[in-house]
């Protein structure tokens, strides 16, 4: 058997567990999650070359778009160049006479053409997260996904639960996070860098599907004057960098690229509907370096491979770690000279959405990386108190219970989790049991303060009874994410204190923001010198 390019480790590995659980007999339909950049198109073409070798009958690939379909096809005569491959989508039909078919979900769908194909002894279903919607399904049925025929899924993100993918996918027998990838040098390490845009408010923007709904967020960021906003940025941040732009709507990809143009960068817009040939020279032109900045409205989410882009520009916040996830997946691409990857996150004033970030990247508990910090940087903080270097507290802890909360929860810039209250502060002591915390109160008149009943809760227990006493003794009003007051522009007040202070405050900060800044920095100077006297005690 012919083969090219020899699999990287992970790659075979992936390969061998897909054929090694197909002879166990116990599974069938099987998905292997890999991180943007990993090769799973190297993995697919493997795989095919080696299960055809053992099996009577061909292999058809069903992706849903023309790039997935024209790079898996090309892949897989790179790799074994002795199968013979087809593709068949729209007026294209090569099915006669070929070892692997690569096929559009969209042909697929249509029953005679899918008819035509025969003797089909494996699957494969490229980003196959979209695999629980009906065409998929039927289709998979018709080949005998559902009566034993070895099928493989390969994705980024499996996070969709809207469409039922447990029933598609029985198992997931390979994963491997990205923080892997960045230590082994297959993918670059990537720092983020918060846009805030004055004006854009993202709670006036419905959901739709558990997402904010794009038509209403193209519409803010236009009326927010985010275009501007965000071409300043890039200039200031990422002004030597290939990137790309992720927008809601095609307007908001078309007015981004007239503003970043007439800013001195030169950009060029593609969208979905745009005609084939137009947009085939717009990519040609980033290829050549003619234009610096692509912005799409999500067709670069998936297929599209430029390994010298190294800045992602989130202008399409989104709910979804999963979407946030594929668009930052496009520039961590390793490239000669390239060091490594930079995410600018969009952001307006939002109290009641929880938008994905940087820290979504990984499937490991990782802190929120600070400005001068890569994800790798954020993930290799020490879990034991060193001198010198910063406290670890995160691994014990369910994050995602301080977002959902009604109550303000904020983070030291060590790790420690309190809530703001006027002139008080109350916190979460990580216990040395795993899971448990302890609650304080620190205050500027009465210094550090236990409770009366000192002892060790589970987290959930311990912010119960912490916000109960913010709210007793403090007042709700300082304490509650959704106070009237936060929402307004920042006050001359506010922002003389944050440079008093010397507290880096952010162009167009409303006054929650810059309140949250000022509490962060007082509470870091505070509150993790007293964990240090602790453990040092």
């Amino acid at each position: 058997m012919q083969q090219t390019f020899t699999p990287r480790p992970y790659q075979a590995e992936a390969v061998f567990k897909l054929t090694a659980a197909w002879a166990a007999g116990s599974h069938n339909r099987l998905a292997v999650v890999l991180p943007t950049g990993a090769g799973k198109t190297v993995i697919l073409s493997h795989l095919i070359a080696t299960v055809l070798s053992e099996l009577s009958g061909r292999a058809l690939v069903i992706a849903h778009r023309e790039e997935l379909i024209q790079q898996a096809a090309a892949k897989i005569r790179a790799v074994a160049p002795h199968l013979k491959v087809g593709i068949v989508k729209a007026g294209r039909n090569e099915h006669r006479g070929v070892d692997v078919i690569v096929a559009s979900i969209q042909t697929l769908a249509v029953r005679k053409r899918r008819a035509a194909i025969t003797g089909i002894g494996l699957i494969v279903v490229d980003e196959c997260h979209h695999a629980a919607a009906d065409s998929y399904v039927e289709v998979l049925d018709h080949f005998g996904a559902w009566a034993g025929l070895p099928v493989a899924g390969f994705t980024a993100t499996m996070t969709r639960t809207d469409g039922g993918l447990a029933d598609v996918w029985q198992d997931i027998v390979y994963k491997l996070d990205i923080l892997d990838l960045m230590a082994s040098g297959h993918l670059v390490d990537v720092r983020g860098k918060r846009v805030v845009v004055e004006g854009l408010d993202l709670d006036q923007v419905k959901t739709r599907g558990g997402d904010l709904q794009d038509g209403q967020l193209g519409q803010a960021l236009e009326d927010s004057g985010a275009a501007q906003f965000i071409a300043d940025a890039y200039a200031e941040h990422a002004a030597d960098r290939p990137g790309v732009v992720f927008t809601p709507t095609v307007a908001t990809a078309r007015r981004m690229a007239d503003v970043f143009t007439a800013s001195g960068i030169t950009a060029a817009a593609v969208w979905g509907d745009m005609p084939r040939d137009d947009r085939s020279s717009v990519l040609a032109r980033y290829e050549a370096g003619a234009v610096q900045v692509l912005t799409n409205c999500m067709v670069l989410t998936e297929g599209f491979d430029a390994p010298w882009a190294s800045c992602a520009v989130i202008a399409r916040p989104t709910k979804s770690p999963g979407l946030y996830v594929q668009m930052v997946g496009r520039v961590l691409r390793p490239a000669p000279g390239k060091r490594d990857a930079l995410v600018l996150d969009v952001l307006g004033s939002s109290t009641k959405h929880k938008l994905a970030s940087i820290v979504n990247l990984t499937g490991k508990e990782v802190p929120e990386p600070r400005d001068d910090q890569t994800l790798t940087e954020a993930a290799a903080v020490p879990d034991v108190p060193a001198a010198g270097k910063a406290l670890s507290l995160g691994r014990w802890e369910d994050i995602d219970l301080f977002h959902t909360s009604p109550i303000r929860w904020l983070r030291t810039e060590n790790g420690l989790w309190f809530i703001p209250a006027g002139a008080a502060f109350y916190y979460l002591l990580p216990s040395t049991i795993p899971g448990l915390f302890r609650i304080r109160r620190w205050s500027q008149d009465k210094g550090l303060q236990p409770p009366p009943n000192d002892r060790d809760f589970p987290q959930a227990e311990a912010m119960r009874w912490a916000e109960i006493g913010a709210r007793r003794v403090e007042g709700r009003a300082l304490t509650a994410k959704d106070a009237n007051w936060r929402s307004r522009p920042a006050s001359p007040k506010q922002l003389g204190l944050a440079r008093y202070r010397r507290v880096r405050v952010g162009a167009g900060w409303t006054a929650g923001e810059v309140s949250d800044a000022l509490d962060v920095a007082q509470a870091t100077a505070v509150l993790d010198q007293l964990l240090r006297a602790t453990a040092a005690a």
